[in-house]
Formats: structure tokens, sequence, C-alpha cells
């Protein structure tokens, strides 16, 4: 092995980052010290990692193909490191978590004391990505998806389905009454989200509808409905309690139709071949107390 671990962590803050100086405010040291260290892997290899202008930095082909690699390996060292540790005193150091703003709201903070209480030795870092994110470039550890998954590169563990909802506030069905079908519902203020045909499909005879109102959050849709602007479509994961409480009325649960590519609940993480203690205790820790 030609090549340092220390500056192989410093190539990737760099390509996270965007920048040496960024990265180096990022790590608390000097400038120098992460230029140095690039420019050495550059000439231990023979070749050119980055290209480097006033204004950006850039990784060429051969760049990309590294650290997308070097990611993996220093993962695989993080594991094996931890491994040990966890043989001896249990589950510990870092664990980041990212998943939507309304299931980070809605269904992990209210186990987060409890989890804390239980695992004392995991740090819990909680991030909210509504769309899907490079879990390596984001040094995210495991992610709880909505959906259907495809990439053969994670593996995925259903946590649950969530069932989908069309629902209207009382205020707003007072004002424009309850529609008696599907098709009645052009003739009503839709919620939906912002671009995404996929995400504006709701669970009926029908195609995907055209938001009067659009959002790029389910949280705000939720927020948009409360307040009496319209009918949307959401999971019962973030509305249950407002089902319960009267807050939403379902609306046209007749006509509802399987719609598995939006109701299933899942946990994502980087293939590998022994799962990481920390990702396996939360997942055994949330998977029977999620509320979907």
């Amino acid at each position: 092995m030609i090549t340092r671990s220390d500056d192989l962590t410093l190539l990737l803050a760099v390509v996270d980052s965007g920048g040496f100086s960024a990265a180096a405010e990022q790590l608390g040291i000097q400038v120098a010290r992460v230029s140095r260290a690039v420019s050495r892997l550059e000439r231990q290899l023979g070749t050119t990692l980055l290209n480097r202008t006033t204004r950006q930095v850039e990784l060429t082909e051969e760049g990309r193909r590294f650290s997308e690699e070097v990611r993996r390996g220093l993962a695989l060292l993080d594991r094996a490191e931890e491994a040990l540790h966890s043989a001896r005193h249990g589950p510990s150091g870092r664990l980041r978590v990212d998943a939507a703003s309304p299931l980070v709201l809605h269904q992990l903070v209210p186990l987060v004391a409890e989890f804390a209480a239980a695992y004392p030795a995991i740090r819990l870092e909680l991030s909210s990505s509504d769309g899907i994110i490079n879990l390596l470039e984001k040094q995210t550890d495991v992610a709880i998806r909505i959906g259907g998954m495809s990439d053969s590169t994670l593996h995925a563990r259903l946590l649950g389905e969530s069932p989908l909802h069309i629902v209207a506030s009382p205020d707003y069905l007072r004002r424009r009454g309850s529609p008696a079908s599907a098709a009645e519902l052009d003739r009503h203020r839709l919620l939906g989200f912002i671009g995404s045909g996929g995400l504006n499909r709701w669970p009926l005879a029908r195609d995907a509808v055209v938001p009067d109102i659009a959002a790029s959050s389910g949280e705000t849709l939720r927020q948009l409905a409360l307040a009496g602007n319209g009918i949307a479509c959401l999971s019962r994961f973030m509305i249950g309690e407002d089902l319960a409480a009267g807050r939403l009325v379902p609306l046209l649960q007749q006509e509802y139709l399987p719609l598995p590519e939006r109701e299933q609940v899942h946990a994502v993480y980087y293939r590998h071949s022994a799962l990481s203690a920390r990702i396996g205790a939360f997942l055994d820790f949330i998977g029977p107390r999620l509320r979907l």
C-alpha cells in the first residue's frame, strides 16, 4: 500500500466539502496540510485526482473512481475496528441516520430518548432529506426511505408499510363539500408534491393528480391540509394522530387501491459482510416501535 490513510481521509474531505479551504476549516487544520496530502497522493499514484481552478475543485474520472473505492475501503476498516470494540463493550460510536423530514419528526424523534438510554455509547446524528441521497457521499450510515427499492448496491430491510390516506380538514370540507368519487376530485383544490409524478399518484384508479398547491415536503403538505387549503394524500405515519383527533378526515376510502411503491418503508445501508453493530442495534430498536 503506497498511500496513507490520513491522506485518503483528507482527500475525501476535499471532495465532500468542495474545496481545500472548506475541508481545512471543517477539520480545523491548515489549508497547506490538506494541499500537501492531496499532492502526495497524486505523486504516489502517478495520476491527477483533482482539477483545480481559482473557483472550484473537480474530480477527474480517475479521481472519481479512486475516491469511491477509498470510501468503501475506509468504511471496511471502520467496521473492523467497531466489531472488535463492540465485542467487548457493546455498540458505540457515531451513527448517522437520514430520513424524510416528516418521518424524522413524527417517528424517530419520539424514540430518541429511549434509544439513547438503551445505547448511551452511540452518538446519534439525524439528518432530513426529502430526496434520495448518496449514503457514502453524505457519510450516512443508514437511511429510512418510503417506497420500493431497486439499487443493488444497497441492502434494504423492510420495516413495514404505512398506508396512504386522502384527507382534508373539517373546515375545508364544510366550505367545499366532500368528493363522492375520485372523478369529483378535479373540482377540488388538490395539494401535492413539486414536479413528482410518482409522489402525486394517489391510491385511486386514475392518473397522477396535478396539484393546485405544491410543496417539496410531506410535512409542508400536512400543514397546508390542516390549515384548510385543500385535499392531500399523505402516509399514515405522519397523520395518524391527526386522523384520531379529527383534525383531518379520510376521504374516498371505499375506492382505495394498494400502492406498495409509495407505502413500503425500508431502512437502507450499503451491503457488506457484517452488519455494523450500531446499525443493527438501531434497526432492531426502532423496528417494533415505529407507528406506521
